[in-house]
Protein backbone atom coordinates (compact mmCIF):
# COMPACT_ATOMS: atom_id res chain seq x y z
CA UNK A 1 0.00 0.00 0.00
CA UNK A 2 2.54 2.71 0.76
CA UNK A 3 4.72 1.76 -2.30
CA UNK A 4 1.84 2.19 -4.55
CA UNK A 5 0.82 5.89 -2.74
CA UNK A 6 4.61 6.66 -2.76
CA UNK A 7 4.71 5.42 -6.52
CA UNK A 8 1.01 7.42 -7.60
CA UNK A 9 2.27 10.41 -5.76
CA UNK A 10 5.86 10.34 -7.43
CA UNK A 11 3.64 10.28 -11.20
CA UNK A 12 2.03 13.34 -10.38
CA UNK A 13 4.66 15.10 -8.55
CA UNK A 14 8.08 14.88 -10.33
CA UNK A 15 6.75 16.02 -14.04
CA UNK A 16 6.25 19.21 -12.22
CA UNK A 17 9.25 19.50 -10.81
CA UNK A 18 10.95 18.53 -14.19
CA UNK A 19 9.40 21.25 -15.83
CA UNK A 20 10.26 23.44 -13.70
CA UNK A 21 14.46 22.77 -14.50
CA UNK A 22 14.98 20.77 -10.95
CA UNK A 23 15.64 17.50 -9.73
CA UNK A 24 13.28 15.66 -7.03
CA UNK A 25 16.00 14.63 -4.97
CA UNK A 26 13.30 12.62 -2.26
CA UNK A 27 9.99 11.55 -1.49
CA UNK A 28 8.39 10.57 1.55
CA UNK A 29 5.08 9.92 2.40
CA UNK A 30 4.22 8.44 5.64
CA UNK A 31 0.80 8.74 7.72
CA UNK A 32 1.60 10.39 11.07
CA UNK A 33 -1.96 10.10 12.99
CA UNK A 34 -4.88 10.57 10.37
CA UNK A 35 -3.31 12.40 7.78
CA UNK A 36 -0.32 11.84 5.35
CA UNK A 37 2.87 14.21 5.05
CA UNK A 38 4.19 14.29 1.67
CA UNK A 39 7.53 15.51 1.95
CA UNK A 40 9.43 16.25 -1.35
CA UNK A 41 13.05 17.56 -1.61
CA UNK A 42 14.14 19.47 -4.76
CA UNK A 43 17.62 20.55 -5.87
CA UNK A 44 18.96 22.15 -9.32
CA UNK A 45 22.27 23.14 -10.20
CA UNK A 46 21.83 26.53 -8.99
CA UNK A 47 20.12 25.55 -5.94
CA UNK A 48 16.83 26.13 -4.81
CA UNK A 49 15.28 29.30 -3.49
CA UNK A 50 12.84 30.05 -1.03
CA UNK A 51 10.67 31.63 -3.93
CA UNK A 52 10.95 28.56 -6.57
CA UNK A 53 10.50 26.54 -2.90
CA UNK A 54 7.26 28.38 -2.34
CA UNK A 55 6.02 28.65 -6.51
CA UNK A 56 6.89 24.84 -6.41
CA UNK A 57 4.97 23.87 -3.45
CA UNK A 58 2.00 26.06 -5.07
CA UNK A 59 2.31 24.10 -8.31
CA UNK A 60 2.73 20.68 -6.68
CA UNK A 61 -0.53 21.02 -4.56
CA UNK A 62 -2.65 22.37 -7.61
CA UNK A 63 -1.11 19.04 -9.35
CA UNK A 64 -1.84 16.72 -6.75
CA UNK A 65 -5.45 18.24 -6.59
CA UNK A 66 -5.93 18.11 -10.06
CA UNK A 67 -5.09 14.38 -10.02
CA UNK A 68 -7.58 14.05 -7.45
CA UNK A 69 -9.99 15.57 -9.63
CA UNK A 70 -9.75 13.79 -12.71
CA UNK A 71 -8.80 10.38 -11.39
CA UNK A 72 -10.02 10.14 -7.76
CA UNK A 73 -7.98 9.94 -4.74
CA UNK A 74 -4.45 9.16 -4.68
CA UNK A 75 -3.66 10.28 -0.88
CA UNK A 76 -6.52 8.96 1.12
CA UNK A 77 -8.18 11.43 3.54
CA UNK A 78 -5.97 14.43 4.09
CA UNK A 79 -2.38 15.48 3.81
CA UNK A 80 0.06 17.81 4.44
CA UNK A 81 2.95 18.62 1.77
CA UNK A 82 6.67 20.15 2.62
CA UNK A 83 8.71 20.89 -0.13
CA UNK A 84 12.24 22.46 1.10
CA UNK A 85 15.82 21.86 -0.91
CA UNK A 86 18.46 19.76 0.88
CA UNK A 87 20.67 20.79 3.59
CA UNK A 88 24.08 20.93 3.94
CA UNK A 89 24.41 17.42 5.64
CA UNK A 90 22.92 15.47 2.24
CA UNK A 91 25.32 12.79 0.73
CA UNK A 92 26.58 13.16 -2.26
CA UNK A 93 25.65 10.07 -4.20
CA UNK A 94 24.72 10.97 -7.18
CA UNK A 95 27.11 12.50 -10.12
CA UNK A 96 24.89 15.61 -9.81
CA UNK A 97 25.41 16.09 -6.36
CA UNK A 98 29.13 16.05 -6.80
CA UNK A 99 28.72 18.92 -9.85
CA UNK A 100 27.09 20.91 -7.89
CA UNK A 101 29.95 20.83 -4.80
CA UNK A 102 32.88 21.47 -7.09
CA UNK A 103 35.13 23.67 -5.70
CA UNK A 104 33.89 22.67 -1.98
CA UNK A 105 35.78 20.67 0.54
CA UNK A 106 34.46 17.03 0.96
CA UNK A 107 34.85 14.27 3.66
CA UNK A 108 34.23 10.92 1.53
CA UNK A 109 35.57 7.55 1.49
CA UNK A 110 37.67 5.99 -1.13
CA UNK A 111 37.93 2.11 -0.96
CA UNK A 112 38.57 1.64 2.74
CA UNK A 113 40.24 4.85 3.24
CA UNK A 114 38.25 7.79 4.47
CA UNK A 115 39.71 11.55 3.42
CA UNK A 116 38.75 15.27 3.31
CA UNK A 117 39.56 16.48 0.18
CA UNK A 118 38.49 19.06 -2.02
CA UNK A 119 36.37 18.14 -5.34
CA UNK A 120 38.13 20.19 -8.62
CA UNK A 121 36.18 18.33 -11.42
CA UNK A 122 33.49 15.86 -12.42
CA UNK A 123 33.06 14.41 -15.11
CA UNK A 124 30.63 10.80 -16.46
CA UNK A 125 33.97 8.79 -14.80
CA UNK A 126 33.61 10.14 -11.88
CA UNK A 127 35.24 13.21 -10.05
CA UNK A 128 38.70 15.02 -9.58
CA UNK A 129 39.89 14.91 -5.83
CA UNK A 130 42.48 17.54 -4.23
CA UNK A 131 44.12 15.18 -1.77
CA UNK A 132 47.03 16.39 0.74
CA UNK A 133 47.79 18.73 -2.33
CA UNK A 134 47.70 15.83 -5.55
CA UNK A 135 44.79 15.76 -7.99
CA UNK A 136 43.13 12.12 -7.51
CA UNK A 137 41.13 11.02 -10.21
CA UNK A 138 38.19 8.55 -8.64
CA UNK A 139 35.47 6.50 -10.17
CA UNK A 140 32.48 7.32 -8.94
CA UNK A 141 31.86 3.20 -8.11
CA UNK A 142 35.54 3.49 -5.74
CA UNK A 143 33.71 6.65 -3.80
CA UNK A 144 31.41 6.26 -0.72
CA UNK A 145 28.66 9.02 0.08
CA UNK A 146 30.96 12.34 0.58
CA UNK A 147 29.70 15.14 2.81
CA UNK A 148 29.92 18.77 2.28
CA UNK A 149 32.81 20.33 4.97
CA UNK A 150 31.92 23.42 6.18
CA UNK A 151 35.29 25.40 6.10
CA UNK A 152 35.06 28.69 8.78
CA UNK A 153 38.12 29.86 7.56
CA UNK A 154 36.46 30.72 3.99
CA UNK A 155 33.94 32.85 6.43
CA UNK A 156 36.79 34.52 7.80
CA UNK A 157 37.92 35.96 4.74
CA UNK A 158 34.46 37.55 3.76
CA UNK A 159 34.98 41.43 4.84
CA UNK A 160 31.94 42.20 6.34
CA UNK A 161 31.65 45.18 4.12
CA UNK A 162 31.32 43.16 1.75
CA UNK A 163 28.20 41.86 3.28
CA UNK A 164 26.45 44.82 4.04
CA UNK A 165 23.28 45.87 2.50
CA UNK A 166 24.02 42.41 -0.13
CA UNK A 167 20.40 40.93 -0.39
CA UNK A 168 20.54 37.85 -2.66
CA UNK A 169 17.96 37.52 -5.39
CA UNK A 170 15.55 35.40 -3.82
CA UNK A 171 15.22 37.59 -0.49
CA UNK A 172 14.37 40.55 -2.99
CA UNK A 173 11.59 38.24 -4.58
CA UNK A 174 9.73 37.74 -0.66
CA UNK A 175 9.61 41.88 -0.57
CA UNK A 176 7.37 43.98 -1.17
Amino acid sequence: MVQRLRTAVRAVVEPVIVAAGYDLEELVVQRVGRRHVVRVTVDGDQGVGSGAIGDLSRQISRSLDAAEESGGEIIPGEYVLEVSSPGIDRPLTEARHWRRNVGRLVKVKIGERQVTARVTAVDLDGVRLEVDGDPTPVAYAELGPGRVQVEFSKLAETDDADLDGEIDDDEREDRP
